[in-house]
Order: structure tokens, then C-alpha cells, then sequence
């Protein structure tokens, strides 16, 4: 059988962090070890019934069965610019200021391409997601780290970045409540972002995906809600963790009426759209009663502090978790991330992600997901004890 040879973009991609992550954990469970998943960020609750209701409602609906509108259906728009008044009393134009995505990890790969030519460059947080990483790869971009460290709130620092590399900068990804950290930003942060775009004409994409998971009464906050945000860049905003819709696969980006249209344009030539049906129950979630994102924002604070708690009593360095849910732990003393993940695995089953794969500044760390029951929790507090106390 012949062997293809990829194309120079598809060799220019970096290992899919969480691919890798998930082969290994399907390794050992393969082998029938106990294992506690901590290392990923699916959430553990299922869609609220009322959501999946309405798109049960909505598959019957025969011009559901039909191509949709390109660039989506209007009354989701709609419903994403009444969430976005309701909930951030941000003033957003449904009809020029929301691009409809498959998904914000598509959205956030698609958006190098539409600004990026070979030689540009992106500023990108380190640690951070890392399918920053394989946007700016596809689009022949060059990346520019932006470490992000505890002694600054996990917020990069402007300063630190040479000026002709701001000069030249094209996008800067942002992404409050923070993965993996757990950090949440401050009005003062993104002003001063707003401030540097404007000088350096850059475009800040800001990922919103944890918006709705805040904690200690803090209300995360908006990029859009800062005055001029909408001159200088867009936000991303998935159903994934709001309304535990990550198997669904839909997502928005709202703010910057140029950058709106460059990403409609890119998805008229990659897709025809979203399942009408789907778009119906997205609608349907952004409209109606929010109680079940309090019930699951509040689940997770009270996970964190069991967490938290417990980490810290088993002799633990945690750092502050804000919002997001993810834990950021610090790795004991002799271990680096990933021989602190890799031998918590083999000695007690739990599976963590080592900091190291979300860039190099996440070295030293690992990333622990709250989505995990109250009960599961705790048996994974008695393990990293057991750990301790081995080590």
C-alpha cells in the first residue's frame, strides 16, 4: 500500500496535547487499573433536560432536515445578543457582531487563519490552551509566549514583551477564567490590553470558555464589558461549560463587526452551517431559566473547596482557583510535571495533566479537573495523601 506523504501544514502541527493525554489514560485502563480521572476538562453532568427537550422538539421540525442559512439561523443571534445584554449589559448587533461557531476550539484555530500570514506574529499565554498553538502552526505563524506566573496573578505582563515584537504582533489570545490556572482577570487588565492593541493595531481574541464559573460571589468578567473592546477584538464563547454542552459542538464569537466577518467567510467555504436542531436548543439555553448554571457554578465551588481543603491538609502547595474548574498544584519538591503525573498515575491511579503540556511555564505544576463527584473527590484527597506520605 502506498505511503502519503502530508503536507508541510500537517507536519508543521504540534502532538495534540489532550490526544495524548486520553491514549494514555485508555492504556491503563485497558489493563483494569482504579482509576480517578482528574486530567481532563469534560464535564461530568449531563445536558439540562430542558435543553435536550428542545432539540428533540426541534429534529422534528422539517426544515431542520434541511440545509440551514450559511452563517446560521437569526433568532440564535438574537438569542446570543439578549444573553450577552442580560448578562454583561453589553449592547451586541445580532446581525453584524455574532459569527456562529462549530465549537470555540474551531473558532480559535480558524481565527490565525483569517489574520495571520506566514512570518506574523501571535502572542499567546504560556501555560494556555494549547490549540493556540495549532492555529498559529496551520496559518505559518510565528508564536510569542507570554508567561503567565503566580506573583502576577497569572496575567502576562506587557512589559515583558520586546516593543518591536508588539510592533509586529497580529493577535493576542487572553483567556479569563484561565486554563489552566484557575485565574480570573481584572477590569485594570484588560484596559491596559485595550490600550496596547489600540497602539500596536493588533486583534485580541479573548476566550471566554469559562464564563460562567466564578467563585466567591466574582462574577467573571466580560472582555466586551470594557469600553473600547469591540474596537480591538472579539470574544469567544462556547455552550461546552455553561450548559454542559460539549458533545454538541456549538459556540459564538461576538464584538469586532471585521473579525465577525472574516469568520463567517472562512466557515461558508469549511461548513453549511449547524444542525438547525442543535442551533433551536442553544437558543433555548441562552433564553431560558439560568438556574441550572447557578446549580452547576455552585456545584463546583463547593467541589473546589472540598479540593482545596483537602489538598492543602494532605501537605500540598495549591494556587488560587478563581474560577474555570480547574485546580493549578504545584508539584512536590524533586518532581518535575510530568514525573509528578506519571507517578501519581502508577502508585494510586489518579490521572492528572502535567503543566509542562500547556507550555513551558506551566513546568513544576499539574492541571486537576472538578469534574468529578464530591465522592470521587475525596477518595482522590485519601490518595494524594497516601502519595504524600510514601514520598
Amino acid at each position: 500500500m502506498k505511503e502519503f506523504q502530508p503536507s508541510d501544514a500537517i507536519k508543521r502541527l504540534p502532538d495534540q496535547f489532550f490526544a495524548t493525554l486520553v491514549n494514555k489514560l485508555n492504556t491503563y485502563q485497558q489493563k483494569g487499573h482504579d482509576l480517578i480521572n482528574l486530567g481532563q476538562g469534560n464535564p461530568d453532568q449531563p445536558t439540562p433536560d430542558h435543553i435536550v427537550k428542545s432539540l428533540q422538539k426541534a429534529a422534528e421540525n422539517p426544515i431542520n432536515h434541511k440545509y440551514p442559512p450559511f452563517q446560521g439561523f437569526d433568532h440564535l443571534k438574537e438569542a446570543v445578543a439578549t444573553f450577552y445584554k442580560r448578562e454583561y449589559d453589553v449592547d451586541i448587533d445580532p446581525s453584524s457582531e455574532v459569527s456562529i461557531l462549530f465549537g470555540s476550539k474551531a473558532g480559535l484555530v480558524e481565527l490565525n487563519q483569517c489574520f495571520l500570514n506566514p512570518g506574523d506574529i501571535a502572542l499567546v499565554p504560556d501555560p494556555g490552551y494549547p490549540d493556540y498553538w495549532s492555529g498559529v502552526a496551520l496559518a505559518e505563524g510565528v508564536m510569542e509566549p507570554m508567561p503567565l506566573r503566580e506573583e502576577n496573578g497569572f496575567l502576562p505582563d506587557y512589559n515583558e514583551i520586546d516593543p518591536d515584537v508588539l510592533a509586529k504582533a497580529k493577535l493576542l489570545f487572553l483567556n479569563y477564567p484561565n486554563n489552566p490556572t484557575g485565574a480570573v482577570a481584572n477590569p485594570e487588565f484588560f484596559e491596559e490590553t485595550i490600550q496596547l492593541a489600540n497602539q500596536n493595531d493588533f486583534c485580541v481574541v479573548h476566550d471566554f470558555a469559562y464564563g460562567a464559573i466564578g467563585f466567591d460571589g466574582q462574577k467573571p468578567l466580560s472582555f466586551l464589558q470594557m469600553p473600547g473592546a469591540k474596537d480591538v477584538g472579539v470574544e469567544i464563547y462556547t455552550m461546552s461549560k455553561t450548559y454542559n454542552m460539549a458533545g454538541w459542538r456549538i459556540a459564538f464569537a461576538v464584538g469586532n463587526k471585521s473579525v465577525v466577518k472574516a469568520l463567517d467567510v472562512i466557515q461558508d467555504h469549511y461548513y453549511c452551517s449547524l444542525f438547525g436542531a442543535v442551533q433551536d436548543a442553544a437558543a433555548t439555553a441562552l433564553l431560558d431559566s439560568q438556574q441550572c448554571v447557578e446549580d452547576l457554578r455552585a456545584a463546583y465551588e463547593q467541589r473546589r473547596n472540598l479540593l482545596e481543603e483537602g489538598l492543602k491538609d494532605a501537605g500540598y502547595e495549591t494556587t488560587p482557583c478563581k474560577g474555570s474548574f480547574f485546580m493549578w498544584l504545584k508539584a512536590p519538591e524533586g518532581f518535575t510535571s510530568e514525573s509528578f503525573a506519571d507517578a501519581l498515575l502508577k502508585e494510586t491511579g489518579l490521572f492528572v495533566a502535567p503543566g509542562i503540556g500547556f507550555g513551558t511555564y506551566g513546568e513544576s505544576y499539574v492541571r486537576i479537573g472538578l469534574n468529578n463527584s464530591e465522592e470521587k473527590l475525596k477518595d482522590a484527597i485519601s490518595r494524594f495523601k497516601q502519595f504524600k506520605s510514601n514520598h
